[in-house]
């Protein structure tokens, strides 16, 4: 791996010590089928994603057009989301992350399924976390009062993304009412920032940092645009390395003492491999499903690394209290991931 220039990865390194221990967390939840020589996860049902829109989606956004809904579990008809979590736990599942197809609105038609979370997590012992898109004051208490972990949004600084990408009638100072009215009702946190979201170029996102900066959140999911097959995006390449790891730096750097992640979204290949080592390099706190050798190479770097098999978001759950056991990291070594019993 090639590590970042030292001019500017010096001060954010020292940043992120001077506000963290010298651990690199890496997480693998169970939203695809992943493994690598360093870490294999012992069950990739830890922790589940679940669509309650099943595969429909109202805005068809240019980048995504509903494909990672694909991907989710579905609340299905004649049941219920009390039901799945139910019939996941018994499969080996000890978290969700509930999620869906945005409305006309912006965002996820989530109160409905409410009601059943303080079950899911009282009587099944699971994490359940959500996103939500954008955010009311009456969506917020509910969140609030169904006693979710967290509220995962997306954050976007640019009033032509949201026209043009998400097709959406609503402007930039709406997502920040989001986080304000989610601040306001006491709930942890964890916005994301897609860099590249602008048809692949950066338009918005210091924008939306500016916005995050204000607010109490609980991590910063950073996350890079991959242009999928079967989108009006498909035959876009992926923003620039520089730009996106120029970011990287920025966001250390204006947020010193809040977790900041890189995401699961993100190209695969060489590209994947650079913003690892860069993540590492430039003081980020946890990297998603990490680039072969970048686990050793975060050990290389001074920093111990941690393993999770659950979402990144939900970067307080390893001090909770966790069941851990051992994994492979290459020839000869191991290190521990937690099996996240708390």
């Amino acid at each position: 791996m090639t590590s970042v220039s030292p001019s500017g990865p010096v001060e954010a390194l020292a940043v992120r010590r001077a506000h963290f221990p010298d651990v690199m967390e890496f997480y693998a939840p169970g939203l695809k089928r992943w493994e690598t020589a360093e870490w294999r996860p012992s069950n990739p049902r830890r922790f589940l994603p679940v669509s309650v829109t099943g595969s429909a989606c109202a805005l068809q956004c240019d980048h995504c057009q509903a494909k990672v809904l694909e991907g989710m579990v579905s609340v299905r008809a004649g049941t219920d989301l009390y039901d799945l979590a139910r019939s996941l736990k018994h499969k080996g599942s000890d978290g969700l992350l509930v999620s869906g197809g945005s409305t006309r609105s912006g965002g996820v038609p989530l109160r409905r399924h409410l009601v059943h979370v303080p079950r899911i997590r009282d009587e099944l012992g699971m994490k359940v976390i959500v996103h939500s898109g954008v955010v009311s004051p009456a969506l917020a208490r509910d969140l609030a009062a169904a006693g979710v972990d967290g509220v995962m949004l997306d954050i976007i600084g640019a009033d032509e993304t949201i026209r043009d990408v998400y097709h959406l009638d609503l402007r930039a100072a709406d997502f920040e009412t989001s986080l304000a009215v989610l601040a306001d009702a006491g709930l942890r946190i964890i916005p994301h920032i897609v860099l590249g979201l602008h048809y692949g170029r950066f338009l918005g996102e210091q924008a939306a940092l500016e916005m995050v900066r204000r607010h109490p959140v609980s991590t910063l999911i950073l996350v890079v645009l991959v242009p999928l097959v079967g989108t009006p995006m498909a035959h876009l390449p992926p923003p620039p390395v520089g730009e996106v790891v120029s970011f990287f730096e920025t966001a250390r750097l204006a947020m010193p003492g809040t977790k900041v992640n890189l995401g699961c979204a993100r190209p695969m290949g060489a590209m994947k491999a650079e913003l690892d080592t860069a993540a590492v390099d430039l003081g980020l706190n946890g990297i998603a499903y990490p680039a072969e050798g970048t686990i050793a190479y975060a050990r290389s770097r001074g920093l111990e690394p941690r393993l999770y098999e659950w979402c990144c978001s939900l970067t307080w759950a390893g001090d909770e209290g966790a069941d851990y056991a051992e994994v492979r990291l290459g020839e000869g070594a191991t290190d521990r991931a937690s099996r996240w019993r708390v």
